[in-house]
């Protein structure tokens, strides 16, 4: 598809639909931005990552929007995961080794329990900025900028921290090198070999009623991988079980980072942003006339949008039309995040207003950020059951709408935290502080993920049970007529 196709709606009046380029989002409204005190050491930062190697390749973008496209016709499942906000305190291939280890724990059981291929998207090697609320917080007196993420500032609240500085953008970049090397070399290194199913375990969730659940499926997995090899069945043939795809996410937010990395794909001729296979617009900057939409529309990865209770139909829709105005499938993830209290009160109507448009998205499903809330102590949490209930309800509503529901998006790591509360091992609001370790939101340590994988696994045989029972209904309806041979010549 050429830029000239793909971008048919303009992000602005001055603008021509042929005209986009990297730059384009620089004369538009620019939510969620810092604000640099240097505007020359910016410019030698972006010149300095334009010339820096590419982080992802084409190629790899065009394997994942074809997987996508299988989720948009309710053909797989996608699994989207990994921190809240990426720190450059935390950098340490042990936290990214066990955080790629739960996102394949959590895929092993979707894929094999409900039998449902899995696109894994990682939030990782790019997720280090965070819209904020505020763009000043104020301590005893003192105001000082918000942190909004290690690429743009510091999380200590001081003046020289929390002043903007670009050259972080330079850290991160590497640090995201560092990490996709690492991720790559996982994925495809043995380390992913499904015949490995059984040490995957994380020590600290040996113990937890989700992980004796998975030791259970995984001796399944090995019985199965033991017949097979008892069939005859060779090397080659079970060669896709040594290794896995992988692919990285963040949200599109420092547009100057984003920007310096946008590259011409040298065998399509089209914009490619290689700071991550998958980009996302969040809740608080997807305005149609906007600056990151803008910029979204011409590049090639496939890129995805929150959508929550503030979401206004008729501007979603005209989101839709400039992200996606060619409706190709696996281009567009619409992530619902509106809490278990509200989901009801919104999804069905947006769901249908995108059914009428004939729009083809993948519909996922983020139960965090609707379910935050304070504790009395002051920390952020979120309740286990309230996420779960959202996730329920994201799954009743679209089987009741005859969509399908294709993700689930978590905030997850594979250290041992104790940031939401609940699920099996019952962590309470008085043990929170124990081992709370977020630069930002709570997440879901290992246990508590896996302990999601089982419950969404259950809703994905059920919503495939349910429309196994659609077709035979629907092939009822015809009866089984008196065959006249007579006839069949």
């Amino acid at each position: 598809m050429s830029d000239k196709q793909r971008i048919t709606v303009p992000p602005s009046g001055d603008m021509t639909a042929t005209a986009w380029h990297p730059a384009c989002w620089r004369t538009l409204p620019a939510r969620q931005m810092p604000t640099y005190p240097d505007p020359q050491a910016l410019a030698e930062v972006e010149r300095q990552l334009a010339t820096r190697p590419p982080l992802v390749f084409a190629g790899e973008v065009r394997a994942l929007k074809a997987e996508l496209a299988r989720v948009a016709r309710g053909e797989a499942f996608l699994l989207q995961g990994g921190d809240c906000a990426e720190s450059f305190a935390e950098f340490h291939p042990d936290n990214i080794r066990d955080t790629f280890r739960v996102l394949l724990q959590m895929a092993v059981v979707l894929t094999f329990a409900a039998a449902c291929p899995v696109v894994k998207v990682g939030r990782l090697a790019g997720q280090f900025a965070k819209p904020r609320s505020s763009d000043f917080e104020e301590r005893d007196g003192q105001r000082l900028p918000s942190y909004r993420g290690d690429r743009i500032n510091g999380i200590r609240f001081d003046e020289a921290a929390r002043t903007p500085d670009p050259e972080r953008m330079m850290r991160a970049y590497n640090q995201a090198a560092a990490t996709l090397n690492l991720l790559r070399a996982l994925a495809q290194g043995g380390f992913a070999d499904l015949h490995k199913v059984h040490r995957w375990n994380l020590e600290f969730v040996d113990h937890t009623p989700a992980t004796a659940r998975y030791q259970d499926l995984a001796g399944r997995i090995s019985e199965a991988l033991d017949f097979m090899r008892a069939c005859g069945v060779g090397e080659s043939a079970t060669r896709v079980l040594q290794g896995t795809s992988f692919f990285t996410s963040h949200e599109c937010l420092l547009l100057p980072y984003e920007e310096a990395l946008t590259r011409r794909d040298s065998e399509t001729g089209e914009w490619l942003d290689t700071s991550a296979h998958l980009l996302w617009c969040g809740d608080r900057t997807r305005q149609a006339d906007g600056a990151h939409v803008a910029f979204l529309a011409g590049i090639t990865n496939p890129v995805a949008v929150k959508v929550g209770p503030a979401t206004e139909i008729d501007e979603l829709l005209r989101v839709i039309a400039r992200l996606n105005p060619g409706n190709e499938s696996g281009r567009l993830t619409l992530i619902c995040r509106f809490g278990a209290e509200r989901i009801g009160d919104h999804l069905p109507a947006i769901l249908r207003a995108v059914q009428r448009e004939g729009a083809m998205v993948v519909w996922s499903c983020d139960p965090m950020h609707g379910n935050t809330i304070k504790t009395a102590s002051g920390l952020k949490t979120r309740r286990f059951d309230q996420m779960m209930d959202e996730v329920r309800q994201f799954f009743e509503i679209h089987r009741a709408e005859g969509t399908h529901a294709g993700g689930i998006h978590l905030e997850l790591t594979g250290q041992n935290v104790t940031e939401c509360t609940g699920g099996a091992v019952a962590i309470t609001e008085e043990k929170l502080a124990s081992r709370y370790h977020t630069h930002c939101d709570p997440r879901l340590n290992a246990g508590q993920s896996l302990e999601i994988a089982f419950q969404v696994a259950e809703l994905l045989k059920a919503e495939r049970e349910a429309g196994r029972t659609a077709v035979h209904a629907r092939h009822a309806v015809i009866p089984d007529l008196p065959r006249d041979d007579s006839e069949c010549a």
